[in-house]
Parts: structure tokens; C-alpha cells; sequence
């Protein structure tokens, strides 16, 4: 799948990174995705009783064996269910001392509030945006689905759009307990932005996850992944990504293999190297190489994939076995 047009991709999506949102504040962003994804065929979308989104493309006979999971919320300001007129409480991770001092500078949309911050301003191929977490995300399963579509790609893959990530992964435990796709044998794969931390670059390609703060990811299918990668010519980072706790952690913890992706963010949940607060950003074309990486992936439905990534790299070792036989052989061991 051919990566896209950065700038394309903004515009495509323009009206994710426009919406506020925060914890159980995501109608608007439902609302957005729906408009979103309707225009295409072969996409269907539907919500479960929390109101999580379940989009799934389906083209011709062949069974998913992939789901891609990002969250539509971002820490934000809420007023309580029975708070006092004015009273506002922060749901998500920032420092305290940093929220208080900035509680000033945020933008009311009703009965939530943003930072008052850049809305979407793409500088030198970089997106500065008041959320990337996890905007970025759905994003990019929005625009796989509008690329399979344009391709006409004969394939069955998943896109789950979850709520309240930030004050505990919600969404993601209503939609793991529902049980509905631990017998399908998906792979969920969460996709994210995530703390820029070293190795992993801004603009140096997506990031296969090989595990967060909290836990490893399927072994299995992060190398099938790899292989997809490496197969399909995108440059990609293989990286822990240890920042923070994701989603395929509480997906895993529910029976379903679990993997990840994400792209390298500046300015995590809006906080700046100097303890202020500013636009989080991402590189554009970073992003693009996670929709062309997201597609790719989708196209694999045979299912003895993680099984072949394995054999692959069987062979391969036992290609060098024999390439340095010759030094061993005499080598004085």
C-alpha cells in the first residue's frame, strides 16, 4: 500500500483533530468518525452499550484476523456529576502543580474544558495540535479504511474507536469483557501516540511496540509485523516505548493477542520540557507511514502468518549455521 500524501492525510482527517474532546466527553468525536466513515461501501459502524465505536471493513469472503484500537478521549477538564456551578475537576495524567498553575488557560466546550491551545497547525511537516493522544490514532485507522476502500482490497479488518482511556482504559475493558472477538482469534493491535523517549525519533518512521510501562506485546505478531514492515519497504522503529501503559496491555489481560504501534509525540499530554504547558506534535509523515503500515497489515488474512515469520527466521539461521561452518569447523574450541 502506497503511503499517503501527508498533507492529504490532514486534510482527510482534518475534523478528528478539530473536535474537543475528553474522558466520557466523545460524542462529538463519534459523531465525527461516523461522518467520517459513512461515505464508504464497505464500511460498517456500530456502538456497544458504553459507546465505544466498532467499525469493521469487509470485502469479499475473507475472515479478519486483525482489529486496530485507539482511544477518542485526551485529558481534559470536566464538571462533576454533582459539582458546584464553576467547579471543575481533571481527569487524565498531568501533574497537579502544572494543571493548577495553567487552570487559566482552557477553553469551555459545555460541560468540559480544553487547554486553550493550537487547534491544528502543520509547520515543517510537523502537527502541533492541543491532542495528538490519541487523536493521532484514530486518525490513522480512519484513513486505512478510506485507503482499502480506494483500493477496492478484498479483506476483513476491524477499527476500535474506545472511550475514557485516560482515567483507566474504560472503553477498552467494556469492549474486552463483552467477549465477542476473543473466539474470532484477532490480534489487537493499539495504536498511539507515544512519549518520545530514545531511541525512538520524531520522524523517523512508526514505531512497532514492542511492549509499554507495563507489559510485553505477542511475540508472535509483533514479528509478523516486523516482517510486514520490512516486506512492504516502510521504514519503521522497533522500540519498548515504556512512557506509558496502552491499550493492547488490557486487551491481553482479556485473552487477546495483543501488539502495538504508535508514533513518537513531543509535548506528552500537553506538558513542555519546562514544566509549562503547550500543543503536543507529531510528524506528519510518521503518520503516514503508520496508515501505509495499518494497511498493510490488513491485507494479511492468511492465518498461518505468525507461524511463517517463525519458519522464516528458522531458515535464515540455519543458513548461517552453514555459511560459517567453515570457521568453527576449525576453530580451536
Amino acid at each position: 500500500m502506497t503511503k499517503p500524501d501527508p498533507l492529504a492525510l490532514f486534510e482527510l482527517t482534518r475534523a478528528i483533530w478539530e473536535e474537543p474532546t475528553a474522558p466520557f466527553h466523545e460524542a462529538g468525536m463519534r459523531r465525527v468518525i461516523h461522518a467520517l466513515l459513512e461515505p464508504l461501501p464497505h464500511v460498517s459502524v456500530e456502538s456497544d452499550e458504553f459507546g465505544n465505536l466498532i467499525a469493521r471493513y469487509r470485502h469479499g469472503t475473507k475472515t479478519a484476523r486483525w482489529a486496530f484500537a485507539a482511544h477518542m478521549d485526551h485529558p481534559g477538564w470536566v464538571r462533576p456529576p454533582d459539582g458546584k456551578p464553576g467547579e471543575w475537576t481533571f481527569l487524565g495524567g498531568v501533574p497537579e502543580p502544572i494543571r493548577e498553575a495553567n487552570k487559566h488557560r482552557i477553553r469551555a466546550f459545555g460541560d468540559f474544558a480544553m487547554w486553550d491551545l493550537p487547534v491544528g497547525e502543520v509547520r515543517d511537516g510537523v502537527l502541533h495540535s492541543r491532542a495528538c493522544d490519541d487523536l493521532g490514532g484514530c486518525a490513522a485507522i480512519v484513513a486505512m479504511f478510506h485507503e482499502l476502500e480506494h483500493l477496492g482490497a478484498e479483506t476483513e479488518v476491524y477499527g476500535f474507536f474506545t472511550r475514557a482511556e485516560e482515567v483507566g482504559f474504560i472503553g477498552a475493558m467494556h469492549l474486552a469483557r463483552l467477549g465477542t472477538f476473543q473466539d474470532q482469534g484477532l490480534t489487537v493491535i493499539s495504536l498511539e501516540t507515544s512519549a518520545e523517549r530514545a531511541p525512538a525519533k520524531i520522524g523517523a518512521g512508526p514505531i512497532v511496540r514492542v511492549g509499554d510501562k507495563t507489559s510485553l506485546f505477542d511475540t508472535g505478531a509483533t514479528e509478523e509485523i516486523l516482517h510486514i514492515a520490512r516486506e512492504s519497504g516502510i521504514a519503521v522503529q522497533r522500540c519498548l516505548m515504556a512512557g506509558g501503559t496502552c491499550e493492547a496491555t488490557v486487551f491481553q489481560l482479556y485473552g487477546l493477542t495483543s501488539a502495538g504501534l504508535c508514533v513518537a509525540l513531543g509535548n506528552y499530554h500537553n506538558v513542555t520540557p519546562d514544566g509549562g504547558i503547550g500543543a503536543e506534535y507529531i510528524s506528519l509523515d510518521d503518520l503516514a507511514g503508520l496508515v501505509a503500515l495499518c494497511g498493510e497489515i490488513a491485507l494479511r488474512t492468511e492465518p498461518a502468518g505468525r507461524t511463517r515469520v517463525a519458519e522464516l527466521l528458522k531458515e535464515r539461521l540455519e543458513k548461517e549455521i552453514e555459511e560459517y561452518r567453515p570457521y568453527y569447523a576449525r576453530a580451536d574450541v
